[in-house]
C-alpha cells in the first residue's frame, strides 16, 4: 500500500486523502451557517445539521419545514441505490485490470454515498418534518451544463459555492465573472482532495471545471442558444457527452490507483 512520502509516519494515500476530505468538510460546514439566523432551532437540531447531515443549506435545514415528504417508492429506490453502490465496491475486486476495477469501484462509492445513503438521509429527516433536500437530482437527466452543476449534481456543494462565491462576486464583476470563479474554486477544492493525496494529475481537476465553465457560457452565447446547447436533447448529448470526455481529468490515474484500489481493498479486508 502506498504511503505519502512526505508525511511522517506510514499513513495511506487513501487516508489522507479522507483526512483532507472530511477537513474541508468541516470547514465549509461551519462557514455555512455565516448569516444564518437559526435562533429558534434548538440544539439538537443544530447538532443533527452539523453531524447528521451532509447538505449546506443551513436556513433550511434548522428553519424550515419539509416541502415535500418521502413516499415509499423513494425510500426504496435511495435503499437500492445504495446496494447498487456497495455491490460495485466490492464487485470490482473480481477484476484484474487495475484501472477498470478503480473505476466501478469509484462509480460504487458515488452510488453508495452521494446517490444511497445521502438520499436515505433525506428521506429520514423529510419524514420527520425537516427540510433536507436530496443532495442528487437525477443529474443524467440535466439537459444543459448549467442545469447540471446548477440543480443536479451535489447541490450541498452548489449551495455553499452559490452564496459565498458566486454572489458575492456577481455584485462586483457580473455573473461570467462570478460564474468562472465558481468553477475555479470547484477546480481548487477537488485539486486539494484528489491530486495532492494522489500524488499526481495536478491539474487535470482544474482543467475540467475550466473547461465545464466555458461550455456553461458557451450554451449561453447567440451560437450555442442557436445550436440549441442549452435545452432538450441536443443539450442533454451536450452536457453529458462533455463530462463523458473529460471526466477523466477530474479523477486522473494516479488518484485512481493509488487512492481507490487500495481504499477499496482495505474496505473488502475489513468485510471478509
Amino acid at each position: 500500500m502506498e504511503t505519502v512520502p512526505w508525511l511522517p509516519g506510514e499513513i495511506p494515500r487513501w487516508v489522507f486523502m479522507w483526512a483532507i476530505a472530511v477537513s474541508m468538510f468541516i470547514v465549509l460546514k461551519a462557514l455555512s451557517f455565516r448569516g444564518i439566523k437559526a435562533s429558534g432551532a434548538s440544539l439538537p437540531r443544530k447538532l443533527a445539521y452539523l453531524f447528521l447531515w451532509p447538505g449546506m443549506d443551513a436556513r433550511g435545514f434548522l428553519t424550515q419545514p419539509a416541502s415535500k415528504l418521502p413516499t415509499a417508492s423513494e425510500w426504496i429506490a435511495a435503499a437500492l441505490k445504495t446496494l447498487v453502490g456497495i455491490s460495485l465496491i466490492f464487485g470490482s475486486r473480481l477484476f484484474d485490470q487495475a484501472l477498470f476495477a478503480g473505476w466501478m469501484a469509484m462509480v460504487g462509492v458515488v452510488f453508495a454515498l452521494h446517490f444511497g445513503s445521502f438520499h436515505l438521509l433525506s428521506c429520514f429527516w423529510r419524514s420527520r418534518g425537516i427540510q433536507a433536500v436530496p443532495l442528487m437530482d437525477r443529474p443524467m437527466l440535466a439537459s444543459s451544463v448549467s442545469d447540471f452543476w446548477g440543480k443536479r449534481w451535489n447541490v450541498a456543494f452548489r449551495d455553499l459555492t452559490h452564496r459565498m462565491v458566486f454572489l458575492p462576486v456577481l455584485k462586483r464583476h457580473g455573473r461570467t465573472a462570478a460564474l468562472m470563479t465558481g468553477f475555479l474554486f470547484s477546480g481548487v477544492i477537488h485539486e486539494l482532495a484528489i491530486t495532492v493525496p494522489a500524488g499526481g494529475g495536478y491539474g487535470g481537476p482544474m482543467v475540467f471545471f475550466i473547461l465545464q465553465g466555458c461550455a456553461a457560457l458557451f450554451e449561453r452565447s447567440k451560437t450555442g442558444k442557436r445550436l440549441g446547447l442549452g435545452k432538450g436533447l441536443r443539450g442533454l448529448l451536450f452536457t453529458q457527452g462533455l463530462l463523458l470526455l473529460t471526466v477523466a481529468l477530474l479523477f486522473p490515474p494516479p488518484f485512481v490507483l493509488r487512492i481507490i484500489n487500495p481504499f477499496c481493498d482495505f474496505l473488502h479486508e475489513l468485510a471478509f
